[in-house]
């Protein structure tokens, strides 16, 4: 795992990285948040995301809904074109699997950073 320096610029906080599997079908990351560490609104073009919470508490969010807090366990699937973000809570690091399938053309739409919905959050 090592600290996320590409994305960097796309998230409030620090990150970590360590890619499972890069295929041809598939993608597979463990992405740790730090507490207070969020990614900024984004979209997935034409992939789609599955989200497998591992540790910590963290949130996921789409646009126009409210925060879901995610815990072990907890499976988030995000459909392609859905602006969303997720991250760790404020008080707790938090990590995820993240599976994308491989598509071609597939892209990330990267937006605006989370401010307001984060601050609100417990």
């Amino acid at each position: 795992m090592h600290r996320e320096a590409a994305y960097a610029k796309y998230f409030i906080g620090q990150s970590y990285l360590a890619p499972l599997v890069s295929g041809k079908e598939v993608n597979v990351s463990n992405v740790t948040f730090e507490a207070g560490c969020r990614n900024n609104w984004h979209i997935h073009h034409k992939a789609c995301q599955i989200l497998i919470a591992v540790g910590g508490r963290g949130y996921y969010q789409e646009w126009g809904k409210e925060p879901v807090e995610l815990n072990p366990g907890d499976v988030v699937y995000v459909a392609p074109e859905t602006k969303h973000w997720h991250g760790a809570a404020p008080d707790s690091d938090f990590a995820h699997i993240a599976i994308m399938n491989a598509v071609d053309g597939a892209s990330n739409e990267w937006l605006e950073p989370v401010e307001a919905e984060y601050n609100a959050l417990r």
